[in-house]
């Protein structure tokens, strides 16, 4: 009954299970640390399996034959409020209340009266599939973020793929920037300074930065976007490359994720998800002064990350630009190892990323 099967994003080997008395003995004998959470996920896996499986993003989601649609994980959800770890204050926003677009605002606890902080628009990763700005791994990681760099972060909960095909992510992320814009909300009104605005974002996050910048500059934006930092990003193309060559399995995966999103005839070399393919701006565009990429080691996305960097360095932006690489992890290790040792130094390559003064 039991196997094991790689996490679709993270790529982490999980227990998996396929039988009925399987349940039954887990409720029995499950150790402390889980929790009828858990059962219920253990119960919609078994009931998955009864229909035919056209799609499976293990353990988050599972598309059946008949289009029908099972959301299995990430949709955890962890309240606003002071972190009493970080000493990060936080809550909830709506930005527009016919599309029910949410954000999720944070800043440090304690601010000295007149004191502006760098303001970040953060977007979270999950393929355009799964996640939200208050799910509980991206809550911690933002809270971790804003304590060490001392800034106000807003965190985008975007629609989700494929409820609401892409592009609806990008548009939800321009709505958020308007809202920012807008001056609506007093904590960014009073906190935030606007000569300090950086774009962050992971996986499909970083993506939804990456053409954010461009439409921001293409529309002559009035905030101007100091930076953007990258951390491994989603970034794709038809062409092999790297590890993408070795791997079929997992390359395969991944086309098939994008397929799922976004079924065009252009495929994996759709601007969207390859930003060197026909059609694509040129990165000479990207309007910002500075860009921060972070890849890791055994990420099949890592080498798109590294041809990113090498090919804005070779443009004729006229910005600054910085790679980090973490050795030996794997795609967005950091959401779900937040207090190992290579997540922590991410957030501190990202806190002085922001807080640089200019030369």
């Amino acid at each position: 009954c039991f196997r094991r099967k790689k996490c679709f994003l993270c790529n982490r080997k999980v227990l998996y299970w396929r039988s009925a008395f399987i349940i039954t003995l887990l409720q029995l004998y499950l150790p402390n640390g889980y929790n009828n959470k858990h059962l219920r996920l253990f119960s919609s896996l078994m009931e998955a399996t009864k229909k035919q499986v056209s799609l499976e993003l293990f353990p988050w989601l599972v598309v059946h034959s008949d289009g029908s649609l099972e959301r299995l994980g990430g949709t955890e959800v962890c309240p606003p409020g002071l972190d009493p770890e970080t000493k990060v204050l936080s809550k909830d926003i709506i930005i527009d209340h016919k599309t029910g677009l949410s954000a999720r605002i944070y800043r440090p606890d304690s601010i000295q009266p007149g004191q502006k902080l760098p303001l970040v628009l953060y977007f979270h990763g999950g393929a355009f599939l799964i996640a939200s700005a208050s799910f509980p791994n991206y809550h911690t990681s933002v809270n971790k973020l804003v304590g060490e760099a001392n800034i106000i972060a807003v965190s985008v909960s975007y629609r989700l793929a494929p409820e609401h095909p892409l592009p609806t992510a990008y548009e939800d992320s321009w709505n958020a920037l308007q809202e920012i814009k807008a001056g609506n909300e007093p904590w960014i009104n009073d906190y935030a300074d606007f000569e300090r605005f950086f774009l962050v974002g992971d996986s499909a996050g970083a993506n939804i930065s990456h053409h954010l910048a461009f439409r921001a500059k293409q529309s002559n934006q009035t905030v101007k976007i100091k930076g953007i930092g990258m951390i491994h990003p989603y970034f794709w193309g038809t062409q092999p490359i790297g590890s993408e060559i070795t791997d079929e399995a997992r390359k395969q995966m991944v086309d098939g994720w994008w397929r799922f999103v976004s079924p065009s005839e252009k495929g994996s070399d759709d601007p969207w998800i390859n930003p060197f393919a026909d059609g694509s701006p040129d990165l000479e565009g990207l309007g910002c002064e500075r860009v921060m990429i972070t890849v890791a080691e055994k990420d099949i996305l890592s080498e798109r990350g590294k041809m990113y960097y090498e090919r804005l360095v070779k443009s004729k932006w006229r910005g600054k630009a910085e790679i980090m690489e973490t050795k030996e992890k794997d795609h967005v290790f950091h959401i779900f190892e937040p207090d190992c040792d290579e997540a922590m130094e991410i957030v501190r390559r990202l806190a002085l990323f922001i807080n640089q003064v200019d030369a």
